[in-house]
């Protein structure tokens, strides 16, 4: 166990509404495993979006709390906020499908055989009906240390397609990862 609350073996997922710290979370377990692995082997995807609602930033890119080497294997994408971006369930439903698209693009990027895969809002590109995470988990399932984070509430919407297939997506990482910290 680490002074996260967790180990940095196997796979967390760390879970919680809006603005609770799974962002800070994720890049101080990632912080954590470079300070005692090093590089070599590090994969990092951040798929968050970042917008600001009401005065307050939703969603957030893991280097706003820490420096990610240069030696670390980033991916990022310029993702959206669905639900949070559009007006009508279409919009959201296209805006969810441009993410899927986009993330597609890194996932055939990653690296063979990493150490430490670090997601940052792992859910975001699998709000399209049609997407799933089963590629990136089975990517992970050779890594010795797997943490990423997600969305889970319902401040955003249930009943819409982005919603459900969003709900869909983290039960599966939930079901697969070795264990769920959830934050509130």
């Amino acid at each position: 166990m680490t002074e996260l609350g967790f180990p940095l073996s196997g796979s967390t997922l760390l879970t919680g509404p809006s603005n609770v710290g799974k962002t800070r979370l994720t890049a101080a377990a990632l912080d954590a495993w470079l300070d005692r692995e090093g590089t070599d082997g590090v994969v990092v995807l951040d798929f968050a979006p970042e917008l600001e609602r009401d005065g307050t930033v939703l969603g957030g890119h893991l280097d706003r709390f820490t420096e990610i080497p240069n030696q670390v294997w980033v991916g990022r994408m310029d993702a959206r906020a669905p639900r949070a971006e559009s007006d009508t369930p279409a919009q959201a439903r296209d805006l969810a499908q441009e993410n899927w698209r986009r993330a597609r693009t890194l996932l055939e990027a990653v690296p063979n055989a990493p150490r430490a895969v670090f997601v940052n809002d792992v859910t975001i590109p699998f709000q399209h009906g049609r997407a799933s995470p089963d590629d990136l988990l089975e990517y992970c399932d050779a890594a010795a240390c797997f943490v990423c984070n997600a969305f889970d509430s319902d401040e955003l919407g249930v009943d819409d397609p982005v919603s459900r297939a969003e709900r869909d997506a983290l039960a599966r990482v939930r079901a697969w990862a070795d264990r769920t910290v959830e934050l509130s």
